[in-house]
């Protein structure tokens, strides 16, 4: 392509495994507000997710490309590496954090010019094992990368290193969120919840993959503290994961089945945050966090634990608590929290889709330009 106005630049776009939220919702956000005209998105993804390319974004023009899982490491090179050489992308935008050397090596095999790693997460304390592979693979991320983005300055530094960032060669893409899909209407809280049959409860929410870094053992010991003071009081848990199990467990042996509400994985979590009075985010790490920005947005006061990054604070709905606390009084900082009026800051437009898919394209574009000139 010789122009960038003759056909819209077609971006390779790698999300890994899908589970109806974090990563791939922050690029499908991106997706469905970018012009079309000049940037679209081809996504590729493992072969085991656990729900399907979404219809909509078929639709709009995007293509979904199915890889092995890139546990079984040769096959998924192989299968990437053929698909990006026979659809000749320019650009290929990885988001698996340390894992994008994977894929990233594929496309520097496959002469893909412009190769960006994407971070949207940083280690967790606990996780000793995954924590060394990710030092391992981290050093790699240079090697076949031509672009360093990131969700936060906190996972910006983490992966890339102070003298890249300080360099002002990490772009932060922020976690853009279409605003419309999250204020908070009233209307819909009533409908879904009588639906829910929580019509008179206090209800305390946490929107999130059931993993260890969001840290559901605490909210639940947190949740059983606020349910003591409050009996007319339910607990959300919206997502599901690898611990859902483990969670479920617990929820019966401490035996409260009856006082939460498993609303498991759902393309539209925006339904269930105008029904929330309290959202509690224990993460034990975070990248930035999604759920932190969303539920301000929805104007729901927001307890948050040390791990959530500076960068979500967007209004003046946060309580920010230490995990090194005991889980009465995040109880109490949360009871407190009810009927807290939520007031958004300037800050909060930074991560309006409508402002920052603009820069994207503008970047996309800016980067293919200065490619075809090096031709």
């Amino acid at each position: 392509m010789d122009n960038v106005s003759d056909k819209p630049i077609r971006v390779a776009q790698i999300i890994g495994k899908m589970w109806a939220g974090g990563v791939e919702s922050v690029v499908f956000n991106y997706y469905r507000a970018i012009d079309k005209t000049k940037v679209q998105f081809d996504f590729f993804y493992d072969s085991d997710s656990t729900v399907d390319p979404p219809a909509d974004l078929i639709v709009m023009g995007a293509k979904f490309h199915k890889l092995p899982p890139y546990q079984q490491i040769f096959s998924y090179i192989r299968t990437l590496r053929k698909l990006l050489t026979d659809n000749q992308y320019v650009i290929v935008h990885s988001h698996l954090n340390t894992l994008s050397s994977i894929p990233l090596y594929a496309a520097w095999r496959a002469k893909v010019k412009i190769r960006i790693a994407h971070n949207h997460s940083v280690p967790g304390g606990s996780e000793w094992r995954r924590n060394i592979l990710k030092q391992i693979l981290r050093r790699f991320i240079k090697i076949f990368s031509t672009d360093y983005f990131a969700c936060s300055e906190k996972a910006g530094r983490w992966l890339f290193g102070n003298k890249a960032y300080n360099a002002g060669n990490v772009y932060l893409m922020r976690n853009a969120v279409d605003f419309k899909r999250f204020t908070f209407d009233e209307e819909k809280r009533n409908r879904i919840r009588k639906k829910l049959r929580i019509e008179d409860k206090m209800v305390i929410g946490h929107v999130g993959r059931f993993t260890f870094a969001k840290n559901h053992e605490y909210l639940l010991d947190i949740f059983v503290e606020v349910h003591k003071k409050i009996p007319e009081s339910v607990l959300i848990l919206v997502g599901d994961g690898e611990l859902w199990d483990q969670i479920i467990e617990k929820i019966k042996r401490i035996g409260i089945e009856e006082q939460v509400l498993l609303i498991g994985k759902t393309s539209v979590p925006e339904d269930y945050y105008p029904v929330i009075d309290v959202m509690i985010v224990p993460s034990v790490f975070e990248g930035l966090s999604m759920t932190t920005i969303e539920s301000q947005i929805s104007g729901i006061p927001t307890l948050i634990s040390e791990a959530v990054p500076d960068e979500t604070i967007i209004s003046n709905g946060i309580i920010r608590r230490s995990l090194r606390e005991n889980a009465s009084e995040w109880a109490g900082s949360c009871m407190n929290a009810v009927g807290k009026k939520v007031v958004l800051s300037e800050k909060s437009r930074d991560y309006s889709i409508d402002r920052q898919v603009g820069l994207l394209c503008d970047w996309y574009i800016n980067k293919f330009k200065s490619y075809c000139l090096k031709r």
